[in-house]
């Protein structure tokens, strides 16, 4: 649900900023050693049982793993905090660094978020400004989304009041998360913001096809992200990728239900920054809403430009709107202008891109009438409409581009 930008976090992220002393970061996604043999001894225990943790899924369990964390943070060298087995509830968790060590969280438990929106001060599970982390195993990242849902009023305002996400990555470089289950988030199941060099790998993450804003993962002013082997089903974007956001990788992901995998919405507020180099390759898309989608605002207050994008061997399976470029996007009738967009879309592939669409409009590029989108390829596309009564389609408004190697020409729009 990518027009809910992280602009609205920068302010106060960027005086978070002002306070971060570096950690000397060994290679990406791998625990620092300590340094110069530093003892690698905790300030206290890191396994959430010893420190009083109750895995009964009704006793309050967030001072025992806030205190965990600080006991992990302030030793030196590789530290690794357990949550074993068991039903973990808590509110707010606020992981802050800096650390002076490396961090592991094997979490083989279940954490569930609580229903009360009184204990969260903005999101569950935030972790900030920390170098060199891993989350993984085999436990869950319940949000208990079914217990909010219905106060979610976003489809109704659309300034309405954030629910709180699950996992929020703020200012963090080299952090791996494999492995686990995110379960029902009461908003966005993870949100990378201001981050680098971010591996997400054989994570599942499921929320009903009709709950609201449950974007699987979305990824706002960071770089360097890969997204791997995962399985997203939710009730909107499967990943989202925002503004100032480049050089990320999606490979071998399976998508649905959902909206897709978006570039946007760019260009809702002032100062946004480009993106470009993302790369989807190897991604399969079931009975989602949409394919694969880039969108802007059609009365932008910004001009960010979305570019060098590669989209390949990329499976739709009854899928709405497989291929859609849309800068005319206009949730909720909110433009007050039209045809006005300054979002600039260019060098865009679509490539080896098969499957069935349960529309007849397979392919969709509607950009705008004042910035033409430059430079888009479509390559060797073969899609069919899955019903009867009419034939499948491209519509192609406003493009520049080429299609090469399109059987079917009725695609072959460019």
């Amino acid at each position: 649900m990518a027009f809910f930008s992280n602009v609205a976090m920068t302010v106060a992220a960027a005086a978070l900023m002002l306070a971060v002393v570096a950690v000397s970061p060994a290679h990406a996604g791998a625990p620092a050693a300590a340094a110069g043999g530093a003892s690698s001894t905790p300030a206290g225990p890191l396994d959430i049982a010893q420190l009083g943790a109750k895995g009964d899924g009704k006793s309050d369990s967030t001072p025992m793993i806030l205190k965990a964390w600080q006991n992990a943070c302030h030793a030196t060298g590789p530290q690794k905090i357990v949550i074993p087995p068991g039903n973990y509830l808590t509110g707010s968790l606020e992981l802050t660094g800096p650390c002076t060590s490396s961090i592991i969280i094997r979490l083989d438990g279940n954490l569930l978020g609580t229903g009360d929106l009184n204990a969260f001060k903005k999101n569950w599970i935030e972790i900030q400004n920390v170098d060199n982390l891993s989350i993984n195993g085999h436990g869950t990242i319940d949000g208990q989304g079914p217990l909010v849902w219905k106060q979610n009023q976003c489809q109704k305002n659309y300034n309405c009041k954030i629910l709180p996400n699950s996992l929020v990555l703020d200012f963090v470089k080299n952090a791996q998360i494999r492995g686990i289950t995110l379960l029902n988030s009461k908003f966005f199941h993870i949100n990378i913001f201001s981050s680098e060099n971010i591996v997400i790998d054989k994570v599942t993450i499921k929320a009903p096809g009709d709950s609201p804003n449950t974007d699987g993962i979305h990824i706002g002013d960071s770089s360097n992200v890969t997204i791997s082997g995962t399985t997203i089903g939710t009730g909107d974007d499967c990943i989202s990728v925002g503004p100032g956001s480049k050089k990320i990788r999606i490979e071998g992901v399976r998508c649905g239900p959902g909206h897709g995998i978006s570039v946007g919405s760019l260009g809702r507020y002032k100062d946004e920054k480009d993106v470009e180099d993302v790369k989807v390759k190897g991604a399969t898309l079931v009975g989602t809403t949409n394919g694969l989608r880039i969108k802007s605002y059609e009365d932008s207050k910004s001009s960010p430009r979305a570019s060098k994008f590669v989209y390949e061997d990329v499976t739709m399976d009854n899928v709405s709107y497989p291929i859609i470029i849309d800068q005319k996007y206009c949730p909720n009738n909110i433009c007050v202008r039209s045809g006005a967009s300054k979002v600039a879309v260019s060098d865009v592939v679509f490539k080896n891109i098969h499957g069935t669409s349960n529309t007849p409009e397979a392919i969709t590029l509607n950009c705008a009438n004042n910035l033409p989108c430059q430079g888009i390829q479509l390559i060797n596309v073969d899609l069919k409409y899955n019903r009867s009564g009419n034939k499948t389609m491209a519509v192609c408004k406003n493009v520049a581009g080429k299609s090469i190697g399109i059987a079917n020409k009725e695609l072959a729009c460019l």
